[in-house]
């Protein structure tokens, strides 16, 4: 089909550069407020689209699929996470899914080391001069870290991480082959409880899956050192919040950044109140330059189904 005979929907306010190229290249409907679709906006949407482009905040789950109509035959979400999208009643509908992997990797990694050293300064806004005990954190060079997911993004942290000094120990599905691990210089533990309960700084860099949600629960949580912390720039169902609240209200884990969080933008009340946190709203890929790429992927997935092929970054059960 044509691209300009294609009907998409976009969710939520893109770009302005990614949404002027979508209007050039397609027959698209763009969002004129960036608030997120109710349920029922996306179920009318998801009735008369050729394709729909969702971002994180839309739910698009078997109900809402149940009611898409027969046009619908691409998700082609913004973003690389799909968890909010049931990618298996999706692909028996005989609709495609595609994201755009890749381009967040270099500005996740970038946060994910930026967190523990925000830790120092805590979130009490108050500053009344130097002092020579005031805001103190801890050193990052010489210290271990491990990381939970040695995908694009673990790796990136990985590398990072080696260059201000870090020992490098990771836990992933599958252990990396022997010379990309001598190139990040990374330790494997096949064990995730005898990685955590020996590592100073633990990221958080798996996708949400059925398998990962609650992975850091209150057992594996109390493994953890006294003096540790804990940074999570993935998704925040990895972590069983609440326990890592009361623990760290507790001291029983020295602090925590989070860019993500279980409930979304939902965040624990409790959560908020702690000074050994590092609270940020979901902005480690917020750069113009990382926007500007997933919204080319999501192009490039489009026009490539819109000329009878298969979209480039198109998601399988398999991957989950």
């Amino acid at each position: 089909m044509p691209g300009k005979q294609l009907s998409v929907v976009v969710t939520r306010r893109l770009p302005e550069v990614v949404e002027t190229r979508m209007k050039e290249l397609f027959n698209v409907t763009l969002r004129d407020d960036d608030t997120p679709m109710t349920r029922e906006q996306l179920a009318a949407a998801m009735q008369g689209a050729d394709v729909l482009v969702p971002t994180l905040t839309d739910q698009i789950d078997q109900r809402l699929l149940a009611q898409a109509g027969d046009r619908l035959k691409l998700i082609a979400n913004f973003g690389s996470g799909v968890d909010h999208i049931d990618v298996h009643t999706a692909r028996q509908r005989g609709i495609l899914v595609a994201n755009t992997p890749g381009v967040v990797t270099e500005d996740t990694a970038d946060m994910t080391l930026a967190l523990p050293e925000g830790l120092a300064l805590m979130q009490s806004g108050e500053w009344a001069g130097w002092a020579p005990t005031a805001m103190l954190g801890g050193r990052i060079a010489g210290r271990r870290l491990g990381i939970l997911g040695m995908g694009r993004i673990g790796l990136a942290v990985a590398k990072r991480a080696r260059a201000f000094g870090m020992s490098v120990h990771y836990h992933n599905r599958k252990r990396l082959r022997p010379e990309i691990e001598d190139h990040v210089d990374a330790t494997y533990w096949e064990s995730l409880d005898q990685m955590v309960s020996r590592v100073d700084i633990l990221s958080i860099n798996c996708p949400h899956t059925p398998a990962t949600f609650h992975l850091m629960n209150a057992r594996r949580l109390k493994l953890m050192k006294p003096s540790a912390v804990i940074v999570n720039t993935s998704r925040g169902e990895v972590i069983d919040e609440n326990a890592l609240t009361r623990m760290l209200r507790a001291g029983e884990i020295a602090g925590a950044g989070l860019d993500v969080f279980e409930r979304g933008a939902a965040i624990n009340p409790r959560l908020r109140e702690l000074n050994n946190v590092v609270l940020l709203p979901h902005m480690g890929s917020a750069t113009v330059e990382g926007r500007a790429e997933m919204g080319e992927k999501v192009i490039i997935n489009i026009k490539t189904f819109a000329d009878g092929h298969r979209p480039p970054d198109l998601v399988v059960p398999g991957m989950l």
